[in-house]
């Protein structure tokens, strides 16, 4: 359903973040051996390494813009060296202008270590966690951090488990369509603006800070939805499955009859599934909203209504 792109891929440098080393710290549960909580640390990539190949001598294809984490192997690699040795391949490490070093398993780093962390000006954390649990929280941490970003125009509602953003001209209402499904027992994240972090190759969808829970209805004003409804009428975040757009037409003979069509909408390089419902007097769009996202399940899930008709109609 996803298409990659390549401009947006985020296996390495692309965007980059600054933090607060004591935000970060607070973030992963890390804690700060060397450096101070006001100074900043600049993430670059979404990727983690570990330096034991650079240790050792192997310069080449190292990933400098990564943080660096140390792991039994490493520690007692070190441990082993001589101190001029020691001191020679930790230099090699540092000068590289890393963002961070880690030590994982509550390791303490040597004085020599944390002399020469600071004479580069390169923070030292610790974390109580093994270390490729460590690897695996920070990866999923930058992944968030360095996703890419854009503000749509829309709807987002989680109608029976699927991300569905309504899209389509004011006054098209998606403001009221969102009400009815959410009286129907479906919830909402975000109306009018849908902040979308893309990471990896899904698509999340929440609210602005600044407007969260709220929504403007035409002749009532604003609304606030976690107030009226209570919270489990609303959802932070929601994955983004599936668009369906409102359009304002006079013939329905412009339309898919029979949902051949294979209509997509694209949002930070990512190609989804959208399905286009005309907004006339007398249609009843949150039911059909409804209608289509169980369809879509179903199409999911491996059932085709079409395809279906056509092995039984012999239709082509």
């Amino acid at each position: 359903m996803n298409k990659m792109n390549k401009h947006f891929d985020q296996s390495e440098e692309a965007v980059s973040q600054t933090i607060r080393l004591g935000d970060f710290c607070k973030d992963c549960d890390l804690e700060l051996l060397c450096g101070k909580e006001d100074d900043s640390v600049v993430f670059k990539s979404v990727l983690v390494n570990r330096p034991g190949l650079l240790l050792a001598g192997f310069e080449n294809y190292f990933g400098n813009s990564r943080i660096q984490v140390i792991g039994n192997a490493e520690y007692y690699y070190l441990a082993s060296l001589q101190y001029e040795e020691k001191e020679k391949a930790l230099k090699r490490l540092f000068v590289q202008k890393i963002p961070c070093i880690i030590y994982a398993r509550g390791i303490k780093p040597s004085q020599l270590e944390i002399d020469i962390a600071t004479q580069y000006n390169v923070p030292i954390l610790r974390s109580q966690m093994t270390t490729t649990w460590l690897m695996h929280e920070l990866g999923n941490y930058l992944d968030n951090l360095l996703a890419y970003t854009d503000t749509v125009h829309g709807t987002l509602l989680d109608i029976n488990g699927v991300g569905v953003l309504l899209t389509g001209h004011s006054g098209m209402g998606k403001s009221e369509t969102a009400i009815e499904l959410i009286n129907r027992g479906h919830r909402i994240i975000a109306d009018d603006a849908v902040f979308v972090k893309r990471v990896r190759n899904e698509l999340i969808g929440k609210a602005p800070e600044n407007i969260k829970y709220f929504m403007e209805v035409r002749g009532l004003g604003i609304i606030d939805i976690k107030n009226m409804y209570g919270v489990g009428a609303v959802l932070e975040s929601e994955y983004i499955d599936l668009v369906i757009k409102l359009d304002k037409i006079s013939d329905l003979a412009d339309y898919d009859r029979l949902g051949s069509m294979d209509n997509t909408y694209e949002i930070l390089g990512i190609a989804l599934p959208q399905i286009n419902i005309p907004v006339m007097p007398g249609r009843n769009i949150a039911v059909i909203v409804e209608v289509a996202t169980r369809n879509f399940l179903l199409k999911k899930m491996g059932y085709d209504a079409l395809e279906d008709l056509k092995k039984r109609t012999n239709l082509k």
